[in-house]
């Protein structure tokens, strides 16, 4: 049996405490917050648990043997750093930290302590995210020549954390893990601020990977539709995955191929215009058994704890996320209130 603490219980700290809740091998021993309406939420929907409104009890109690960190992105890498000083496994929402340095300095803190340390990249975890990696690898797409997503949402705002910050590492994540985890050669963004001053509502994000694959990331929270669909562009098929959809992935046989003309060469090598074969074939929709990607991911970083695994989402792959957003935009400090 894991004991565990959780410091924060806000918009998406329920989430993960019904989650490690619900695992058979985990038992949430505390729950931290300020708050003391979050506290009593804790106190009337999961009795067992105890909560409390510092963690210095939690980092002092041997019990515990990790912690889930749901605060704000600002507080993630001072909160995981005391929970991995005290000897404890950690597992934190996303993104890992605001930095790459602070992420580097967590890897090293872990790795001298033999802890587990594990980002809450969710979409990891979502069996449709997973059957695209599949296909990629498989090679049923062909050649990647490019990915673009859309986040969008008409709400909720933030003030400690922009749109990019917010919502862009659902999408970095997923293109990474797709891809293998490449650095790209270049980032950029465009963003713009309309309801609060420095703190951009919708984010433009453009990435070149090696191999001339590119990706467009828009995110907003100012846009009419709630949006969450990526589309994968190969030189053989290409696949549209739209998470708010009934058939999330649909794969388009469909495409362009340079066409030899007949000729003294025979080849592709004439000074003539180019000519083109244009593929349309069937659409698929396949269908994708459906298990809650939070649940999946929980068990993960359970089993890692337990068993001694390396995490899928752990620091190479939340470092790479923070890289870019970090070369985005660095991320700018506000004031946060304590756990």
């Amino acid at each position: 049996m894991l004991s565990l603490a959780q410091f924060g219980c806000g918009y998406w700290g329920p989430n993960l405490l019904r989650n490690f809740s619900a695992l058979q091998n985990c038992a949430v021993k505390y729950v931290v917050d300020q708050s003391e309406e979050r506290r009593a939420f804790v106190k009337r929907n999961f009795p067992r648990t105890i909560a409390l409104e510092s963690c210095d009890r939690v980092l002092k109690d041997p019990e515990v043997k990790a912690v889930v960190v749901a605060t704000p992105a600002g507080t993630h890498f001072a909160l995981a750093r005391q929970a991995l000083d005290a000897g404890k496994h950690v597992f934190v929402e996303k993104p890992l930290a605001t930095k790459a340095s602070e992420v580097d300095e967590l890897s090293q803190y872990a790795a001298q302590r033999n802890l587990v340390i594990m980002a809450g990249h969710t979409f990891i975890y979502n069996p449709a995210v997973r059957y695209v990696k599949q296909l990629i690898d498989a090679g049923e797409l062909g050649e990647i020549r490019y990915i673009y997503s859309q986040r969008l949402n008409l709400g909720r705002i933030r003030a400690d954390i922009d749109a990019l910050w917010n919502f862009a590492p659902h999408d970095i994540s997923i293109i990474q893990y797709w891809l293998g985890n490449p650095e790209p050669v270049s980032v950029s963004r465009q963003g713009m601020a309309y309801m609060q001053d420095g703190i951009d509502d919708v984010v433009f994000l453009n990435l070149q990977y090696p191999g001339k694959i590119i990706a467009n990331i828009h995110v907003s929270w100012l846009d009419p539709q709630k949006v969450r669909k990526m589309i994968v562009v190969g030189s053989r098929k290409m696949i549209v995955y739209d998470d708010i959809a009934e058939n999330k992935i649909a794969i388009y046989d469909k495409g362009i191929d340079r066409r030899a003309i007949l000729g003294e060469n025979m080849d592709f090598d004439s000074p003539q215009p180019l000519h083109f074969n244009y593929r349309s074939g069937d659409v698929l929709l396949p269908q994708i058994k459906f298990t809650e990607p939070l649940r999946v991911e929980a068990e993960h970083f359970a089993d890692c704890v337990l068993n001694g695994g390396v995490p899928l989402t752990g620091v190479t792959h939340a470092r790479a996320v923070v890289s870019i957003l970090e070369r985005a935009r660095p991320f700018r400090e506000r004031e946060h209130p304590a756990v």
